[in-house]
């Protein structure tokens, strides 16, 4: 059989077959109506007969196009559920953030996160009460209220005030400068001469 002439659609029934009454090309089997002919079948498995062969293609090709009718009302209804949610405004991306949320919310009822959670603030009682974590916080706090950490800090802070001013001034004073620069003969002399050089 010319494969050119062969059923190829993968959800066909007659997936591989030719038209009926032709010839299987990989088997050798005759095929009618789109069914395999058992006269034709030169060996039966042990033990069948040619009738109760004939029988089981009979419900093997009635089986086929059943489960070729369900894909195409499964395809159909797919298509209507999409028709549906689009017209809802339910999209991908908002079932997907839904499923997102749905699951983050499983998870925090779960025993596992439920038991995690008690577990670490256990330890973060245990941590924040124990002697070491007491002793440095007040360290901390002991320094904090130092004489020399205030005397650190205001100078910190008059030194970025005195920047911060000196940085100002300078650039008033800059663009002064080149507001001067700007209105000199000399610039107006150069800006001359880059105008013929131009122009010429």
């Amino acid at each position: 059989m010319d494969p050119v002439g062969q059923d190829i659609n993968l959800n066909s029934p007659n997936k591989g077959l030719g038209p009926a009454g032709g010839v299987d090309s990989l088997t050798g089997v005759s095929m009618e109506g789109g069914a395999m002919g058992v006269a034709a079948v030169n060996t039966l498995p042990p033990g069948l007969t040619e009738e109760e062969a004939e029988e089981l293609y009979s419900e093997l090709t009635k089986v086929e196009e059943e489960i070729n009718t369900l894909r195409q009302v499964l395809l159909a209804k797919e298509k209507h559920s999409a028709d549906l949610k689009r017209k809802l405004g339910l999209s991908p991306l908002n079932e997907l953030k839904q499923n997102i949320t749905k699951g983050w919310q499983d998870v925090q009822t779960s025993n596992a996160y439920v038991r995690t959670t008690e577990k670490l603030g256990e330890w973060n009682e245990k941590v924040t009460g124990s002697e070491l974590y007491l002793t440095a916080s007040a360290t901390l706090d002991d320094i904090a209220q130092s004489e020399a950490y205030k005397k650190t800090s205001e100078t910190l802070s008059v030194a970025g005030q005195k920047t911060t001013a000196a940085l100002s001034t300078m650039g008033t004073a800059l663009s002064r400068k080149l507001g001067d620069m700007r209105n000199s003969p000399t610039f107006k002399s150069f800006e001359d001469k880059v105008g013929n050089i131009k122009l010429g």
